[in-house]
């Protein structure tokens, strides 16, 4: 009968409340962290950039590297401000593209490419123009500057865990909309009104390496 089936399907939906209910109630504060940064990482990424499946199961994890790792002299530098991530990358020159190990550290209100004891660019999330990556596997994100004369351009890193650097890096800047997956290429700033390309390719070994136009190309 009619009523009965009205019923069952009020009754399917009051039992899926209510797992739903307990299922979030039991939930801890690190695990809802966790749920909430990767819901940031499906919007950005899902669909988009090769690897995210294979991400899924992987947690991210609070910081790659502890406060107490980093050189006394930067975190004098950096005092009073709240560190909320840290992690190796490997920063490519905007001349010559050479690669250099570098820390990035993300605290409450910038970005800063450190080097041992110096903090080599610091960038303030308010003026931060634009955050790219490649669609394929490899781990290249792009932090887009604006043109003054407080910054030498735009910040070319190379991330092992690329998808929660930079789910770390929107969610603490609060630009996820500003996160650009792209195909091919694409342009960065050098530095005194030039620009500079990054041709992605696909190759039997990942690589990365001037070519012979001096374009960067990453394999």
């Amino acid at each position: 009968p009619g009523f009965l089936m009205q019923t069952s399907e009020m009754l399917q939906k009051i039992c899926m409340r209510n797992l739903v209910r307990k299922y979030c109630r039991g939930l801890t504060a690190e695990r809802k962290v966790q749920l909430q940064q990767k819901v940031v990482t499906s919007a950005v990424f899902s669909g988009k950039k090769e690897g995210y499946l294979e991400s899924l199961s992987q947690p991210f994890l609070e910081t790659r590297l502890k406060e107490n790792d980093l050189n006394p002299k930067v975190l004098q530098l950096i005092r009073g401000e709240n560190i909320k991530y840290v992690t190796p990358v490997i920063k490519y020159d905007r001349n010559g593209f050479k690669a250099r190990e570098r820390l990035l550290v993300l605290t409450q209100s910038s970005a800063c490419v450190v080097e041992m004891a110096k903090i080599k660019q610091k960038i303030e999330y308010s003026t931060l123009k634009g955050i790219s990556t490649s669609n394929l596997s490899d781990g290249i994100v792009v932090i887009h500057v604006p043109e003054d004369n407080k910054q030498k351009g735009d910040v070319i890193l190379q991330c092992e865990h690329i998808f929660e650097t930079v789910t770390k890096l929107c969610i603490l800047a609060n630009k996820q909309s500003l996160v650009k997956v792209v195909k091919g290429s694409l342009r960065f700033r050098v530095g005194s009104g030039k620009e500079g390309t990054m041709v992605f390719t696909v190759g039997p070994e990942p690589q990365v390496f001037k070519d012979k136009t001096g374009q960067l190309t990453v394999v």
